[in-house]
């Protein structure tokens, strides 16, 4: 699901790296971020761009 800029995102509940449920609250601008798998040349590329651009989302 792609949100637009600006459009606030939905609730949702995941499961953190210990099997707890967590519920982040979008109270401020937040970036959330999926990847399919650790490891992969695309999706570390694309955190190091995130990590490089890190001003830009505060």
């Amino acid at each position: 699901m792609a949100l637009e800029t600006g459009v606030p995102a939905p609730e949702v509940t995941a499961l953190n790296q210990d099997g707890d449920e967590v519920s982040p609250a979008f109270d401020e601008t937040a970036v959330v971020y999926f990847y399919p798998r650790d490891g992969t040349p695309g999706c570390t590329l694309e955190a190091r761009e995130f990590e490089a651009d890190i001003e830009s989302f505060r």
